[in-house]
């Protein structure tokens, strides 16, 4: 995939470069290798050999970065939707995993990609089980991730699902030149007892090892850990020491108390946003403004697709927009720039890698995404950044490059075997669910 040093220039394209403070504008993008060589006015002078594409009727902005996944769930897509919570895990989706093979976990992972690269995504963060089978997609796909083996450390497996956890991160970090890295990914407050998961937090210390687990997506999470220890799920972590050295990416983070969001600040890493698979199990809105004001990161994550339905950022985006403003009754709450940047610079902080990507800018890896602007629903341009924030969907994406390489042309996924993808999905979704 990758060659000698090919330079493509993105000619008179509208450059959004999700910088604190940079207004959409005209110019070329040149990328070099893997990374981006310049951003800046149209004057950039051709070479024989470059590749030059047409920014015509297209904005560039950094490709979106999924805070938070569970990337084979795309194969229980829609099996069991408006249902509470609990119901929806223990009687359909844990009965539905128990059946997933490794192969179906590759499989699944895929059509994740698949539907991630279409719309846009071009780095995403996942927990879940058999992470090399998904380690492994990522290399064939061309995409970014940052991976966790899920560990529920409250069943005692003899060291089983820990062992798996460092062995991905042994095996897998720094693959696919460079682009897959490796978080450690306890459940939740609630799937793991103090005394395991204290360890896990002074082992990563040590290592200098990320950690990715869930935070306070429920009431009943709440419930549970004031009735077994007297505290917030934030304090029960807090308490064990998760924020004083660890980068810590949280997901949900949604039942916060005022307290809570202080106990946060300054912290490595910050809080994912899930805003449709949280509105759509009736969870409630995080307090991304009160987070935000304690300085704490939040970028936007879609969950799995079991709870999601869609894996699209651009309906994510759109969807935190509207509820802080709801939840606010304040139409100045997160504004459209803002939701913007979470979904790539706030993201991309959360995963540890904002100084590789997040933004268009020279030096960065060339990852990134052409949006096609000449759709009814997409004009006028009054305000470039309001039409993509709340307006644009996945399938306005016209072009997806991740390290330089595009994923996908002209509407085409050039990685992915679609047609064989979407066959084997079909089959594989159907002997899973089957009698659930």
């Amino acid at each position: 995939m990758h060659g000698a040093k090919t330079r493509t220039i993105i000619r008179n394209v509208l450059i959004m470069t999700m910088k604190e403070g940079d207004r959409p504008f005209r110019g070329d993008i040149v990328l070099e290798g893997s990374r981006i060589a310049s951003v800046g006015p149209s004057v950039t002078s051709q070479h024989p050999g470059d590749e030059i594409i047409s920014g015509e009727g297209m904005a560039a902005m950094p490709g979106l970065i999924n805070a938070h996944q569970h990337s084979p769930m795309t194969l229980l897509r829609a099996f069991s939707d408006d249902l509470k919570l609990m119901d929806w895990l223990e009687r359909k989706m844990f009965p539905a995993e128990a059946r997933m093979t490794e192969e179906d976990i590759y499989w699944g992972a895929q059509l994740a990609m698949a539907e991630m690269i279409r719309s846009g995504t071009t780095a995403f963060a996942d927990m879940y089980i058999h992470m090399e089978q998904i380690a492994t997609a990522v290399a064939e796909t061309g995409m970014r991730a940052s991976l966790a083996r899920g560990l529920a450390l409250a069943e005692d497996d003899g060291g089983k699902r820990l062992a798996e956890g460092w062995d991905l991160i042994e095996r897998w970090s720094g693959q696919a030149n460079g682009r897959i890295t490796t978080m450690l990914g306890p459940h939740s407050p609630y799937l793991c007892p103090p005394e395991p998961l204290k360890e896990l937090i002074g082992e990563a210390g040590r290592k200098r090892i990320p950690i990715h687990i869930h935070l306070a997506e429920t009431v009943e999470e709440t419930a549970i850990i004031r009735e077994r220890y007297g505290k917030t799920p934030t304090e029960y972590l807090h308490d064990l020491g998760l924020f004083d050295e660890a980068h810590v990416l949280l997901a949900h983070a949604v039942h916060l108390s005022a307290s809570d969001i202080r106990l946060l600040r300054g912290m490595r890493g910050g809080a994912a946003h899930n805003p449709v698979s949280n509105a759509k199990l009736g969870c409630g809105i995080a307090p991304v403004a009160a987070l935000m004001e304690q300085g704490v990161a939040v970028g936007i994550g879609t969950d799995g697709a079991g709870s999601a339905t869609t894996l699209d950022m651009f309906a994510e985006i759109r969807a935190a927009a509207w509820l802080q403003k709801l939840a606010a009754q304040d139409p100045t709450a997160l504004p459209a720039g803002r939701a913007l940047r979470m979904a790539t610079a706030g993201s991309a902080r959360l995963l540890g890698i904002d100084s590789e990507v997040g933004t268009l800018e020279a030096g960065k890896k060339a990852d990134l995404l052409l949006i096609d602007l000449r759709q009814p629903h997409l004009q006028p341009l009054h305000d470039p950044e309001a039409v993509i924030a709340y307006a644009a969907a996945g399938g306005d994406v016209d072009s997806v490059f991740v390290d330089g390489v595009p994923l996908m042309r002209s509407r085409r996924l050039l990685t992915i075997d679609e047609e064989k993808l979407l066959a084997e999905a079909a089959v594989r979704a159907a002997r899973i669910v089957e009698g659930v």
